[in-house]
This record gives C-alpha cells, structure tokens and sequence, in this order.
C-alpha cells in the first residue's frame, strides 16, 4: 500500500439524493405523520436497501401489488411510476393513493401517451423488467417497443418508419443510450428525436462527476444498491472513465481491504437514491486506512426541488387549516 502522504480521497460532487428521490422519501415520512402507521408502499419508494429498511421501522409496509394492500388503506406509488393500470386497481380497492412518481418520469410518461395518441411507434431504450420501463410501456404497450441495448436494434419492426420516435428510462448512462439511438437511427433514418433529453439532470451530473474523479483514480466506490440503474450505471461509466477499479457497496462493512492494495487515489461517489450518511460511513472507512485527505471534486450545482405529490399537499393544507381555525377560537 502506498504511504499516508500520497493517499487521497476525490469525493465527488454532486452525488447521492436527487429531488425526485427526495420528494419521494419524504412522501413516505409525511404520510406516515399524517396518517399515521401503517401506510403501504406499491414496490421500494427507491432503489436503496437503507431508505427502505428505515422507512419499514417507522411504520411502513413495502408490497409487490397493489392486491396485498387492505381495502380503503392509503398507498404510495414508488418514484419509479406505474402503468394506468395500477391506478385502476388502486380505484377498485377503494385505496387512497398518493403518487411519488418523479415528475421526470411523469413527464416521459406524458410523451409516451402524446405520441401513442399520435399513432406513432414508440421506441423505449431501457432496461426489461426495470420498475420504470414496465411503468412506461403501460402507458401505450399496444404502440410501445422496447430496445435494451444497442444489439436490441436490428430486431425492432414497426408499422411505419417515417412515423417512429425514441424515448428513454431516466436512469441510463447517457453514452449508452446514444449508442442504441446511433444504432436505431441506422435503421430508421426518419427516427424522431423527444422534445427534451429523457434522462434526467441528476442521472447525467452523477454521471459527469464520476468520470472527472475516475480519470484520477486507482479506484472508484460507488455507494449504491444492486437494484439501483443508475447507481450500477455509476460504476461502468468510473470504468470506462479510467479508473482502475471500481466497486459497488451498500454500505461500508462490505468495502474490502484487498481494493486498496497499491492504490494511492479512491474516488468516492453515491447513486440519486442513497443518503449521505452512508457515504460518511465509506469516508470514515477509507479514513482509518490511511486515507483522510478528502478533496471535493465539483462538476455542477444542483438547486431543483419538486413539491409534495398533490393528494398530500391538500391533506396537509386541510390540517394546518383546522389547526389555524382551532387556534383562532381560543
């Protein structure tokens, strides 16, 4: 191992939550104060085993489907979005739903129902059986195609190819999904393009951070759960970037002291659906190994911020109302 003085830390910036995963967590907090426990969650809120084991111990229940959930209880929808259908069977079990679907997601979603309504082809570039994806193409799976991967190209048949347009899961890595549009285009040349970049900020900056610490580093740890896209994506782009090696770790104790064998630069990042005290447990590791110089690498600011999903907006203004009313009359 090299020597304290040549041993470095590049932490990059920004990382971990993104205002979608934010929104979300804090859905779940919300609703279980104003309703009290428990409240049902339709899959994980995120891709995080820590935000969901932290969730569970203050009261909510995670489920597969909307069927485990008891009649005329409140259900939370995951930030990852679902198909019209589950709002459906929600509707027929007299749940009160809230939706913490990102508002990027919904977005895509809103394209996809736009241009179905439009008898167009659409081509989603994702990952099957992603949360998202199945969320997606249950907005217009009659018109909807999926492409997982550049090689997923040469077998998409459409009906007409001067009436076909490109969507994308929000979590990818951007040079991959430019890859499979590249190889889409190929065979459909009048492909047309999304208004906007499917892929969401916080995707791309992670992205972007990772690769300036990962042509540094001899290693990069990226704090983030198996199921997570994006922080998966995390760890292929710090490869591609240059960096020697790198890992994916939920939490501290599964980092290993054999990576540090030789190693004098760790790059350390988070994917958008972990909190920054796992990071601090990845530091605190690093740090008594001989590695506590900690430099922040900056790529860009984050200041987005999205409000509470509307069902929980209007049952908390309702309270603070009866609270005002109630204070008035004494």
């Amino acid at each position: 191992m090299t020597s304290d003085s040549s041993r470095r830390v590049l932490l990059a910036a920004p990382r971990g939550y993104c205002a979608g995963v934010d929104r979300a967590v804090i859905t779940v907090e919300k609703a279980l104060e104003q309703y009290g426990a428990p409240v049902y969650v339709r899959k994980q809120i995120v891709h995080n085993k820590y935000v969901v084991q932290t969730l569970e111990k203050k009261g909510a229940i995670f489920v597969d489907e909307t069927e485990e959930v008891p009649e005329n209880a409140i259900v939370i929808f995951s930030a990852h979005g679902v198909a019209p259908v589950v709002h459906e069977e929600a509707a027929q079990r007299s749940l009160a739903s809230i939706d913490a679907t990102c508002p990027l997601v919904t977005k895509v979603h809103k394209e996809a129902r736009r241009f179905a309504d439009s008898d167009y082809d659409i081509l989603l570039i994702g990952h099957e059986g992603h949360e998202e994806v199945i969320g997606t193409m249950g907005e217009a799976p009659e018109r909807m195609h999926l492409v997982d991967g550049p090689a997923d190209a040469a077998h998409v048949h459409v009906r007409d190819e001067s009436k076909v347009v490109w969507l994308s899961q929000t979590t990818l890595s951007v040079d991959e999904t430019m890859e499979t549009v590249d190889a889409l285009k190929e065979r459909f040349p009048q492909l047309l393009s999304p208004p906007s970049d499917d892929i969401c900020y916080a995707t791309q900056n992670r992205q972007v951070a990772v690769k300036q610490i990962a042509a540094e580093a001899d290693l990069v740890i990226v704090v983030g759960s198996r199921n997570s896209s994006n922080s998966i994506r995390l760890v292929e782009v710090a490869l591609q970037a240059g960096a020697g090696a790198s890992y994916l770790v939920d939490f501290a104790e599964e980092c290993e002291d054999a990576w540090l064998d030789g190693v004098g630069t760790v790059g350390v990042t988070s994917g958008a659906s972990v909190p920054e005290i796992l990071v601090d447990g990845v530091l605190e590791w690093l740090a008594a190994r001989g590695f506590a110089d900690v430099q922040v690498v900056t790529s860009a600011q984050e200041s987005i911020q999205f409000s509470l999903p509307k069902e929980l907006r209007r049952d908390l203004r309702a309270e603070a109302a009866e609270k005002a009313a109630h204070a008035a009359s004494e």
